[in-house]
């Protein structure tokens, strides 16, 4: 074979190392070739080939200290093997076994490990990049000096999650190497059809990043390369675009095959493998012997052989829904902080303020992000005067990038480090819901990795804002599992619920209805306190009928009940959506045997209709009517005044409330 890659023999590394290396790169190989005929064989489900790009993974993780955080992709098995992850348990993990890393709920490559400091993926491939950040940003933070790698491939770097990515950490300067991969398709799409510059290397110029290229297929120029990047980064902190031209001799994955690919094209490449350049590289400087090869080939197939055995012998997964209910959340024992008996009026702006201010007094390490916060106090002036009292690293402005600022929170919370991220309106959440809900609400059910954030959503109609700052989304999320969805109508509430919030270690997204923060004032207790989530409040007791509702809507019922003292009723604020207190509206509905559920958000699909039919599943027998729901107009949210009225479901509720109970 004519072997056309070309290796530096100045790079002064010993022997040793250079077999290691060649070592390292041949394990993966073999265990491909095993698994690619266990695939056939159907004892597995599914392979992304990562042959003839085992040099990017192992010069990578060779170049990165053990504890420091690789984030790697589907396609980079040589980083957990580099990683000396013991191989049944991959073999447990690639066959759905309580032994592998996800309890049979994620296949492949789709795990993380913090005992490897290893961060899996998602099929979404952006918010990866994101997650680097974060982690990048807790190890500034802490000033430890290490760095993180993250791997994707030239496909991601079309996703609008690679440039906000580049452009954070480069703002931010974060000690994190961006490795892409480019290896000619995103899946059967040739790169010329993706994007239209000569290099991606030449996307870091826009952002202010160095960049460079690297040989994919040498592992001597990865390792030597990444090695030299990896120390300055070290030392002076700050992203680097790293683009590793390669090619994927196989398919996307085995079941797409290559037909698309021209004969000519894996011809090029086919001669310059990277092992086999390597291995004749070796030979032919006298550093590879048959005897060391043989050797090599023996003990890594032995070890693959005696490993996959103990991964076969494995039983398989006995299913068992407690498990995996309990498994969705991390487990969180509440601990209550009493609230004083000292208090004072204030408005439920001033009550998030104090729930904030007290968290972070609470929390050392707590970072708040989001857009507008710093000087300027935020669009609302909750966080007016933080950056005085807690520094610029913990007080962050963010530019205008929900998605990857989400998923930069889960990469603190990796790290260890808790995180508020601030929505300046709810509405804009939905430019960052797919971290929301496929990074912060799956973690800790896919890998017991628990994720630390708050995201808080000023929400909510009735202040003129039109349709793209009005909108009460609780729905999007509370029929997401993982999410904790907390909705609080009173100042108290507020404060003591935000600070639970911060304290849980789960995410919990945490509405804040604008309309009630200069509009509702409370005697709210000073100091530091906790209200338990997952509780809802009886706020007044009666016998006619039950009326549940939450937020702004709350203060509708009470007001419509001001004006019909005939009618007593048990108005019950929800205050938590998930985990709902079905326990109270249970026992309420049991005793007065009529129930009305109040919300502003429209109606389909609102929590109102989940709540209905909760109680005519669980409570039939005590119904004297059927459940009602009131909820806004099906439209989206007009911003002129008569319009915005007509839309809301107040004008409703005394009606509403008068019928069911003359039913």
């Amino acid at each position: 074979m004519n072997h056309l890659l070309k290796y530096n023999s100045s790079h002064k590394l010993k022997n040793s190392k250079l077999l290691s290396l060649y070592k390292k790169m041949l394990k993966p190989r073999l265990i491909e070739e095993k698994m690619l005929i266990l695939l056939r064989q159907g004892k597995i489900s599914k392979w992304f080939s990562g042959i003839g790009q085992e040099a990017i993974s192992i010069g990578v993780t060779d170049a990165l200290e053990k504890n420091e955080y690789i984030l790697p992709m589907h396609r980079n098995l040589g980083v957990f093997t580099s990683r000396d992850i013991t191989l049944h348990r991959l073999f447990s993990q690639w066959q759905g076994k309580m032994n592998g890393f996800t309890k049979g709920r994620d296949r492949s490559f789709h795990f993380g490990t913090q005992e490897y400091n290893i961060v899996g993926m998602i099929s979404h491939l952006g918010p990866q990049l994101g997650v680097a950040n974060g982690v990048a940003l807790a190890n500034k933070l802490k000033k430890n000096n290490k760095i993180c790698a993250v791997f994707t491939g030239e496909g991601g770097t079309s996703e609008g999650d690679f440039h906000e990515a580049l452009n954070v950490a480069s703002v931010w300067s974060l000690p994190v190497l961006f490795c892409v991969e480019n290896n000619g398709y995103g899946l059967s799409t040739p790169t010329q059809e993706q994007f239209n510059c000569k290099d991606i290397a030449d996307k870091g110029i826009g952002y202010g990043i160095e960049s460079c290229i690297i040989e994919g297929n040498n592992i001597l120029e990865v390792y030597t390369k990444v090695s030299e990047i990896a120390k300055s980064v070290r030392e002076k902190p700050r992203p680097i675009l790293i683009e590793f031209k390669t090619f994927r001799i196989r398919g996307h994955e085995e079941a797409s095959g290559t037909k698309y690919v021209p004969q000519d094209l894996m011809d090029f490449w086919a001669v310059k493998d990277p092992l086999e350049n390597y291995q004749a590289y070796l030979k032919k400087q006298g550093i590879l012997t048959e005897e060391i090869e043989v050797l090599y080939k023996s003990e890594i197939v032995h070890e693959i052989n005696e490993h996959l055995k103990i991964a076969f012998d494995e039983e398989k997964i006995i299913p068992n829904v407690e498990t995996e209910l309990n498994d969705v959340y991390k487990s969180f024992e509440y601990q209550e902080e009493k609230p004083s008996e000292n208090k004072k009026i204030i408005r439920f702006v001033d009550a998030i303020t104090d729930g904030l201010k007290e968290s972070m007094h609470k929390h050392v390490d707590l970072v708040i992000m989001g857009q507008d916060i710093a000087e300027y106090g935020g669009a609302f002036k909750i966080t007016d005067g933080f950056l005085e009292i807690f520094g610029k690293e913990r007080v962050r402005n963010t530019p205008i990038c929900e998605s990857i600022i989400i998923s930069t929170a889960y990469g603190l919370s990796i790290n260890g480090v808790k995180s508020v991220v601030e929505m300046q309106f709810a509405d804009f959440v939905s430019s960052g819901f797919n971290p929301i809900v496929n990074l912060l609400a799956k973690s800790h059910y896919r890998w017991s990795q628990n994720a630390d954030v708050v995201v808080r959503m000023p929400c909510g109609a009735g202040v003129g804002a039109g349709p793209f700052h009005s909108q009460t989304n609780e729905a999007w999320f509370t029929k997401t599992p993982g999410l904790k969805v907390v909705y609080p109508a009173f100042p108290q509430d507020a404060k003591g619920l935000l600070i639970s919030a911060i304290n849980d270690p789960n995410p919990v997204l945490f509405f804040e209805h604008k309309g009630l923060y200069r509009s509702v004032y409370q005697d709210v207790s000073e100091g530091y306190f906790t209200t338990e989530i997952g509780k809802a409040a009886l706020l007044k007791e009666g016998n006619h009928l039950s009326i549940i509702s939450y937020g702004a809507a709350v203060h509708w019922v009470l007001e419509a009940l001001e004006i019909m003292s005939e009618i007593t009723a048990d108005v019950i604020d929800l205050r938590t959506l998930q985990p709902l207190d079905v326990e109270t509206i249970y026992t309420s509905v049991k005793k007065t045997g009529k129930a009305i559920i109040v919300q502003e958000d429209s109606m389909f699909g609102g929590i109102a209709s989940d709540i209905s039919a909760l109680i005519n599943e669980n409570c039939f027998e005590f119904l004297d009517a059927p459940v009602k729901r009131v909820a806004s107009l099906e439209t989206p949210i007009p911003f002129q005044t008569d319009l915005e009225a007509q839309y809301l479901g107040k004008s409703l509720v005394t009606k509403a409330i008068q019928d069911l109970h003359n039913y």
